[in-house]
């Protein structure tokens, strides 16, 4: 193992995990506000509504992620009206329109996750709130969305992973990230193994300590489960 030239690489790359942070950060933030969107309205009592969010959710759920970075970075510029409207400076930049995809791509899946989370609560919880005058935003605030929340933080958990390991794909798109500085360096050195795999060990490194700091809410918030000493 070249040790020198492994270190110097593992710097290098490093430069770039600002803007995979930033794009996972980014990414997450705008994909939930718009899932719960979504999932409001699949639980509309409007069709219409519940048919436009499962388009969404099977349209996102169901094309590969790089085929929608694709079609918004080299297709959004075809669209004539969208050129001359106000979201043009933002949607010519490679950097926005990863962050639209990766957004778009997570706010699918989250919204399943919310919905799901959101239907497992226990009926008999729901009744017990009513029983004692809960209803309506008192009764999701203190019984549904704490509930739901334990329920779906697991698999949210694994959501963000997958959002972190994604932002890999900005780099088709020009992006200077981990990924894409992996690619300038071995179209100049060739040593593809090396490259790669510090390139896997940083990405390894950064799930894992999310898996860490989830598992400790995941502790936290099963708190009241835990056996009691006498």
């Amino acid at each position: 193992m070249d040790w020198p030239f492994l270190i110097d690489i593992l710097k290098q790359l490093l430069s770039g995990l600002p803007l995979t942070l930033e794009l996972t950060a980014l990414s997450l933030s705008i994909g939930f506000v718009m899932a719960m969107l979504v999932a409001a309205a699949n639980a509309s009592s409007l069709p219409p509504l519940r048919w436009m969010a499962r388009a969404h959710v099977e349209l996102f759920r169901g094309t590969p992620l790089l085929v929608q970075i694709f079609l918004i970075y080299y297709g959004l510029g075809q669209i004539a009206p969208l050129r001359h409207s106000f979201l043009w400076p933002f949607l010519r930049e490679p950097y926005w329109c990863a962050v639209l995809a990766l957004a778009l791509n997570t706010s699918a899946y989250t919204a399943e996750i919310i919905r799901g989370a959101v239907q497992a609560v226990p009926a008999g919880e729901v009744e017990a709130a009513k029983a004692c005058g809960m209803s309506g935003f008192l009764l999701r605030r203190r019984i549904v969305w704490p509930i739901a929340l334990r329920q779906g933080l697991p698999v949210y958990g694994s959501e963000m992973i997958l959002m972190i390991k994604a932002t890999s794909l900005a780099s088709i798109i020009t992006l200077t990230e981990v990924t894409g500085i992996a690619y300038k360096l071995i179209s100049s050195t060739y040593r593809v193994v090396e490259i790669f795999v510090v390139t896997g060990a940083i990405y390894l490194s950064l799930t894992f300590i999310l898996s860490l700091v989830l598992s400790a809410i995941e502790r936290r918030l099963h708190a009241h489960h835990a056996p009691q000493s006498a």
